[in-house]
């Protein structure tokens, strides 16, 4: 395991708008900020670009509120727009309470508000969405940085969730490509000779949460290039980290 890992910050990466290709946007702003890319660099990108660029935006001036949404919207002062967008991104509906939603999206992440966003979009009226596969997202990524610059590299996507028991929120990992986002320690054994039984560490959530220090949720810096981790080369995706049902005690 490397003794040191650097996290860079990647500045200058244009605005993105539908149809945008995102490896030739991130090369751009690892260009303009003098760096290059080298074999075995993990590039983390938030899911906001990514979703801008695929044109998973929804106008709320095009939405027609449920009953159920203006209900909401009316008792905690939210926009009956937006809850509607929420109910239909969410494939199941963990917990209303409290002016919050806690849904699962057909992805299988459970998270605030079926991870819709209002904020750092241009125009007022709109959020944005996860994109529809963001493995598929991270790999194409991750295709045109490699064949660009000639090098072999992993790409994270990466959005901000809470977690249950403890405030605040942290960034996770909802798109992987070209890496293994666990590492499985079942089966060997510590110094004092103890078997490891269930310990597996979600090494491309830990990436992520890493690379939010120097990506900021204001700095308009949606792109990190992190050096020295020596990653597992694979195909795992981010799937590989939702929970399965039958093995979750709180569902």
């Amino acid at each position: 395991m490397n003794a040191e890992v650097r996290i860079i910050g990647v500045d200058h990466v244009p605005e993105a708008r539908p149809g945008d290709d995102l490896a030739d946007l991130i090369a751009q702003g690892i260009e303009r900020s003098g760096l290059t890319l080298a074999d075995g660099d993990i590039v983390v990108v938030t899911q906001k670009l990514v979703s801008k660029a695929e044109g998973r935006l929804v106008d709320l001036r095009e939405i027609e509120p449920s009953a159920l949404a203006r209900e909401w919207g009316e008792r905690y002062g939210k926009d009956p727009r937006q809850v509607e967008v929420v109910l239909r991104e969410a494939r199941r509906i963990v917990r209303m309470a409290n002016g919050l939603i806690i849904a699962e999206t057909r992805h299988g992440f459970v998270c605030a508000n079926a991870a819709v966003d209002a904020s750092n979009v241009s125009a007022p009226d709109q959020v944005t969405l996860l994109p529809v596969d963001p493995d598929a997202s991270a790999e194409r990524i991750r295709r045109g940085l490699a064949e660009r610059a000639g090098v072999e590299i992993a790409v994270i996507i990466t959005d901000s969730f809470g977690r249950p028991w403890r405030k605040g929120i942290v960034n996770v990992a909802v798109g992987v490509a070209g890496m293994e986002p666990l590492v499985d320690y079942r089966g060997q054994f510590d110094d004092q000779g103890y078997e490891l039984r269930a310990t597996v560490i979600a090494v491309a959530d830990e990436i992520a949460s890493a690379a939010e220090l120097v990506m900021g949720k204001l700095a308009r810096r949606p792109v990190a290039i992190v050096r020295g981790y020596a990653y597992q080369p694979g195909d795992g995706g981010a799937r590989a980290l939702v929970m399965e049902p039958e093995r979750d005690l709180f569902r």
